[in-house]
């Protein structure tokens, strides 16, 4: 792999990404969760953003209250006042992306943007707070990593969206569609498997790293199936078990602590 173009891909690799603060371990998306993720040593955290209806980030993953909390109604249509009356398990309050991003300076944040209208309130805070080389952003919907790209300029790092996967796919079979792939990403970050197939297989990795691509994974919570990724030289897992995959890493000699 060449040097990472981006400040918030510098760490060592692999990449150890605690999703939504270890989801299997604790209590999803809660600061006792991150802050369990960062006593174990993790750098890295993962998480999704929402939006209220007056503009505060939040993160949370569903755009409604009711999977997780003991309130409902949708994010986007609620109030910040409102929305932090809710208890994520029924004792945790809903969490302020300032606040993660402000609790812990040198941890990098990989945020998942859940809706559009994130984009605005997202930039003005990371701006304000001055951590646009600690955030990787993502997002299902290919128009709005191309939007974030726009907005933030060509330092935002980001992973490619999903017909720049499709892409990279089809230039690891075909050498004509090289060309399909825009490189402006910092990394892609796929599932384990894509309509009940494998997707990450050498050919994949070969091709995202000629492209000066990193490879992040999601979501690994098997021993075996963690082993076999960092066997096949993905750089970067996510999970929601940390302390299963921090063991791996371990047992490899591949930990890279705080």
């Amino acid at each position: 792999m060449p040097a990472a173009r981006f400040a918030f891909l510098d760490g060592p690799t692999p990449l150890a990404m605690a999703h939504r603060g270890g989801a299997i371990e604790h209590l999803e998306n809660t600061m006792p969760a991150f802050q369990a993720c960062v006593d174990l040593g993790y750098r890295y955290l993962e998480t999704d953003v929402q939006v209220t209806a007056d503009g505060v980030p939040v993160a949370f993953h569903d755009p409604t209250l009711e999977r997780i909390t003991d309130r409902t109604g949708r994010l986007d249509g609620l109030t910040w006042a409102e929305v932090a009356e809710a208890r994520i398990g029924g004792r945790e309050p809903v969490v302020r992306l300032e606040d993660l991003l402000g609790a812990w300076p040198d941890v990098r944040f990989n945020l998942d943007i859940k809706a559009a209208g994130v984009l605005a309130p997202l930039v003005r805070l990371v701006r304000r707070m001055e951590v646009l080389d600690r955030i990787c952003l993502g997002s299902f919907s290919d128009a709005r990593v191309a939007a974030a790209r726009r907005l933030f300029g060509p330092t935002l790092c980001t992973s490619l969206g999903p017909r720049g996967v499709a892409a990279l796919r089809l230039s690891s079979y075909s050498p004509r569609a090289a060309g399909l792939v825009r490189i402006s990403a910092g990394c892609a970050q796929v599932p384990l498997q894509l309509g009940g197939r494998a997707l990450v297989d050498e050919r994949f990795l070969a091709a995202a790293h000629d492209r000066g691509l990193q490879v992040h994974v999601w979501t690994v919570d098997d021993p075996a199936e963690a082993e076999a990724m960092l066997d096949l030289g993905v750089d970067g897992i996510m999970t929601d078990r940390p302390a299963m995959l921090r063991e791996v890493l371990e047992k490899r000699g591949q930990w890279a602590p705080r």
